[in-house]
Formats: structure tokens, sequence, C-alpha cells
């Protein structure tokens, strides 16, 4: 995933709820959300090319998702990001134990951030600065760098999640990641890529004949263990290709 907002409401009637949207290479092979015939629970879609995930939900209301931290003088990891929301949701041990264990190789991958949760916490690990934390209830965001980094497009993520939490339906929440909105120049953060490429990557939908906004995802969390998750899918230029819709 490229961009993650969240409502964490411990003691809510939905205290979770997911929307976000994954930023990919268009000719990045990859199968789109659905329950994995070898790891029966696990919803989730599929990197075909390193076998790994971005966001998914397990059993026992498990809950994880990724994003990459946009780095471009660092040096790749040797081993693929990809693995770490599986290694969670098809693992038994709480957030808190995980990433305290991840926290001694975190530096084997490639800077990411990593949340995974159950129906008692959630927790977020960045691996610049290498600390878990369990997050208070609230909304927060994260996309390529820290949680709740001010970026113009997390910022208006947040804002529209806010205003659609009294009632919080799918056209709103699947406009919010729909948002092409790009901020001018002098807001753009500075992450030591082009400014071409930091327009490109400015909004929160994103749109290129090679690279962009391949999946919309939302997912809903009830008190009572439901789980409900929306996945839209997304060709070249922003053209839908698909939608996968699951409730367990």
């Amino acid at each position: 995933m490229c961009l993650i907002v969240l409502a964490w409401r411990p003691g809510h009637v939905l205290p979770l709820l997911v929307a976000a949207n994954r930023d990919e290479f268009h000719a990045r092979p990859t199968a789109v959300m659905a329950e994995w015939p070898d790891a029966p629970g696990l919803i989730a879609g599929r990197d075909l090319q390193a076998g790994g995930t971005w966001l998914g939900i397990g059993p026992e209301g498990r809950f994880a998702a990724l994003t990459n931290i946009r780095d471009p003088q660092a040096e790749q990891g040797s081993r693929s990001r990809g693995e770490l929301p599986l290694r969670f949701l098809l693992g038994n041990q709480g957030p808190e134990a995980f990433l305290n264990e991840l926290r001694r190789e975190a530096d084997e991958y490639s800077g990411f951030n990593l949340l995974v949760g159950d129906r008692h916490a959630l927790w977020h690990f960045n691996s610049h600065g290498g600390q878990a934390q369990a997050l208070p209830a609230g909304i927060h965001g994260v996309s390529n760098a820290g949680l709740d980094t001010p970026w113009p497009k997390l910022e208006r993520a947040k804002a529209a999640l806010a205003a659609t939490l009294e009632v919080p339906d799918e056209p709103a929440l699947f406009a919010l990641l729909a948002d092409t909105t790009k901020p001018g120049d002098a807001a753009l953060p500075k992450t030591g890529v082009s400014l071409d490429l930091e327009r490109l990557l400015g909004s929160v939908f994103i749109t290129s004949p090679t690279y962009g906004t391949r999946a919309s995802t939302l997912v809903f969390a009830h008190a009572d263990g439901r789980r409900q998750i929306v996945e839209r899918s997304f060709g070249a230029e922003g053209v839908p290709i698909g939608e996968a819709r699951f409730e367990i």
C-alpha cells in the first residue's frame, strides 16, 4: 500500500475502519484479493513476483497492512517486505510481541511501515524509527514516510475519513480514495525524487500509463467479530477492472 487512513475506536460498534490505496507498477504481476487456497481464513491480494501481500485479514480477527518508505538513496533490503503482513496474519503472536521480534531483523528489508492488529489492539512499526507503538484511539494515516506525517494527500484523506465517520458508507469512502487532487509544488514533500515524480505521487489516487493506484480497499471490522472487506482494482490510467467483496 502507499496510503492508508483508518479510524481505531476500541469499544465502538465499528472499532476498526480502514481505507487504503495500493500504488504499484502496472507490469508487476498480482492476484486480486481472494481467500488463499493454501492458507484458509486468509483474505488478501497476492504479489505474484515475490509471493507476499500488502494488506489482508486473517483468522481470529487479525489485520495487517504495509507501506513502503520512499527513500531512493537507501540500499535495497535482502528480503521482500510483502512477507511481513503475511507472517503476522498466519501466525499466533499478538501485535506487540510480533513487532518486538521484528525489530531484530527489520534491517533485512527496505524501509517500511507495518500496521498489525487483532480484536484487542492495533500497533504500528516504522523501520526507520525502529520503535513499535500501540495506536491510541482516533484517526490515523500513513503513506510513504512516518505515521501521521502531514503530507497534503494524507491530510486530505484523513479529513475526508473524519467527515464520513458518523455514517461510514462505501461510496464516500471510495470517493476519498479516488481523489486525484494534486497540491501545489511548494506543498509537495521532498523525498529525493524528481519534481515531476513528486507531482505524480502527490495525489491520493495516482494515474499514469506505467505506475499508479492498482487497488482501493475498505476494511470494516465490527465489535461482534464480523469483518467486511471490499476491493476495487484498476489498470493503467486508473481504468476500473473489477471488484471483490468478502464478509466473514
